[in-house]
């Protein structure tokens, strides 16, 4: 297991590194060699996944350690898909030092010890999972997408139409890959909130307990449900959506690890040291 651990980090690192060669010398080669070993990697964490899965009998959730490598997993899994649908190769100067700073730090976390409980035996609770971490790398990835764009609209603005300009893709094409991330984010974070009410209620008699995950969940929600509003009935498209992607992607964050660690819950269940 520890050494599947580490082969999957290298080749999270390695992909990181081609991806920093391939921004700043432009060989297509250190592209093609930085997708290689992030989908090397995604398959070592696919196996990360299915050994904890063996050993367990449950999903790999029981504390913060495995969560994170479930994080890694859905986010390489989710670059991989969207490289195929938009080949925004420079995405990977974003996406693959996330995912390897998400797998050392999953790394560096001890493993929990304690008795797995009963609560974790429960198909609600794997789809909820799932479901919830594949929207949140979506997201992640259309703050990604945002931050690209604001970087290539300063180039054109202040008409610097150097380094970055030549490396990053039409505006355009920016603006719609992060749509199309939002929109699907949006659309898992809804499955997987109303998956986990339900198993909420089998689990502890009702659907909502006022947990701080799961106010600030729907406090991140409303977040996106906003921009999207925004976006069909305001028009909102390319900066406002960006810089809006980006403080969405703060609100994933804080509720992803903030809750856990200042404002606790049930949640702690599932991400406790």
């Amino acid at each position: 297991m520890d050494l599947v651990i580490i082969f999957t980090i290298l080749f999270y690192l390695l992909s990181a590194a081609g991806y920093v060669g391939y921004l700043f010398l432009q060989k297509d080669y250190m592209q093609k060699c930085g997708f290689f070993f992030i989908s090397a990697g995604f398959l070592l964490n696919c196996i990360i996944i299915c050994i904890g899965y063996i050993k367990s009998g449950h999903i790999p959730a029981q504390n913060l350690r495995e969560t994170l490598f479930l994080a890694g997993w859905a986010a390489s899994g989710i670059f991989i898909i969207l490289h195929h649908k938009f080949n925004i190769k420079i995405l990977g100067v974003y996406a693959a030092p996330l995912i390897a700073s998400v797998a050392i730090a999953a790394s560096f976390i001890p493993g929990g010890t304690g008795e797995i409980k009963n609560i974790s035996n429960n198909l609600w609770l794997v789809c909820h999972v799932i479901i919830i971490l594949c929207g949140d790398a979506l997201l992640a990835m259309a703050c990604g997408t945002g931050i690209l764009y604001l970087i290539q609209e300063h180039a054109i603005k202040t008409k610097k139409r150097g380094f970055f300009f030549r490396r990053l893709p039409s505006l355009e094409l920016l603006d719609s890959a992060g749509y199309t991330c939002i929109v699907s984010g949006f659309t898992l974070i809804t499955i997987g909130l109303v998956t986990g009410l339900i198993y909420a209620k089998l689990v502890w008699g009702k659907f909502w307990s006022w947990d701080p995950k799961e106010v600030w969940s729907v406090i991140t929600w409303l977040l996106y449900a906003a921009l999207l509003h925004e976006r069909l009935a305001a028009g909102w498209r390319g900066r406002k959506a960006a810089i809006m992607a980006i403080i969405g992607f703060a609100a994933v964050l804080f509720t992803f690890f903030g809750v856990n660690f200042i404002l606790g819950g049930h949640h702690e269940e599932f991400t406790k040291w």
